[in-house]
């Protein structure tokens, strides 16, 4: 049945309004905020537990096994390494993919113990200097250095904006040119 403009009073019109916007809010409210994944798909991969950090000797005691999961893939990514660079492998505990995990625990490696140096000279920096500096808002990270790399590779300094090598000390520049500032 289709309804002529003037058959509704204003306040009918209204109500019909307001009806439809509550059916409407509600038939989303009931509809699944996420649809189940197409037939013959992937499962969704199952959430995983991270256990209790053990050893910590560096990163706050109370951090989550979460926390420090983050922690450490970004740390990884900044080193552009894999976790076993700093865990050893524990021959007794073997994966279900055949491979023995990771104790990670254990301190037996070098590069562990430099990962904690390394953090604490990074929160030192930070903590000492950056802080100190208005505005800098960019804190000293792995990544600040080695950028990707495990071994940070040598800065080289570019040539000055004309192209040429920077003068030596003590040499005047050419006439014309304008004086290096003093470090």
């Amino acid at each position: 049945m289709r309804l002529k403009p003037s058959s509704l009073s204003l306040p009918a019109a209204a109500t019909a309004l307001l009806t439809a916007a509550v059916f409407a809010v509600t038939t989303v409210a009931q509809t699944p905020q996420s649809a189940p994944p197409p037939a013959g798909g992937p499962p969704p991969p199952p959430m995983r537990s991270y256990p209790a950090p053990t050893n910590l000797k560096v990163l706050p005691k109370d951090i989550t096994g979460e926390q420090l999961h983050e922690t450490m893939e970004k740390w990884a990514g900044s080193l552009g390494v894999h976790c076993d660079t700093c865990h050893t492998a524990d021959p007794k505990n073997i994966a279900p993919n055949g491979r023995p995990r990771l104790n990670f625990a254990d301190d037996s490696k070098p590069e562990k113990n430099t990962a904690r140096l390394m953090y604490g000279m990074a929160e030192d920096i930070n903590k000492n200097y950056v802080s100190k500096i208005d505005n800098s808002g960019a804190a000293v990270t792995c990544g600040t250095c080695h950028r990707g790399h495990l071994n940070p590779e040598p800065f080289v300094i570019p040539p000055d904006e004309h192209g040429g090598p920077r003068p030596a000390q003590g040499v005047p520049p050419p006439t014309g040119a304008t004086p290096p500032m003093a470090h």
